[in-house]
């Protein structure tokens, strides 16, 4: 089931403080060092893949042509590189877990009901 709360960024440090076992000091300076160097990288052009979570890249956009939402006019959208990021396998699993997997939940507890 799906929390329609979006975590920010003192809720992450105190996440990661807890999981670590260290000051909430430290593990802002840890998150903000990681996210930097993230940043860097990518602005430089690498790619940076962490397993089991995904890749951040840079990418490119095409021109496009796009419309004028107000007078619906065709306009040109030029190229540009945007930031993109990957889930990778583990997190993508973690997120939705695969078919059989919720078949056999929804089969465990329907038999809890039964009981």
């Amino acid at each position: 089931m799906l929390r329609a709360h979006a975590m920010n960024k003192s809720e992450l440090v105190d996440a990661i403080a807890a999981k670590a076992s260290i000051t909430k000091k430290d593990a802002d300076a840890v998150l903000s060092a990681a996210v930097d160097a993230i940043i860097e990288a990518v602005s430089a052009g690498d790619k940076v893949t962490l397993v089991g979570f995904g890749t951040f890249e840079a990418r490119q956009r095409q021109e496009r042509e796009g419309r004028n939402p107000s007078t619906g006019k065709p306009i040109k959208i030029p190229a540009t590189t945007v930031p993109a990021f990957s889930a990778g396998k583990l997190f993508k699993e973690k997120v939705a877990p695969a078919k059989e997997e919720k078949e056999e939940k929804a089969t465990k507890s329907k038999a809890k009901a039964k009981k």
